[in-house]
């Protein structure tokens, strides 16, 4: 398992023999944000994406965000 961080987010990343797929989940939040990638690089974009798509709704919709831990 690798974890990694971004934005003061972090994720652990697991890799899914069945799908073909390294799979993360933002942690330490109470929404489910999930990703994946077929190689680290794409994973690694992909939390990058999620963590920015996450805060850019939060900020449209006024929502108080759930900090990381």
């Amino acid at each position: 398992m690798r974890i990694m961080n971004y934005k003061g987010y972090s994720a652990p990343i697991n890799y899914s023999d069945e799908d073909g797929l390294f799979v993360g989940h933002v942690a330490g939040v109470e929404d489910v944000i999930g990703f994946h990638g077929q190689s680290i690089q794409e994973v690694r974009k992909a939390f990058e994406e999620a963590v920015d798509d996450y805060l850019d709704v939060c900020e449209r919709m006024n929502s108080e965000l759930s900090n990381p831990i």
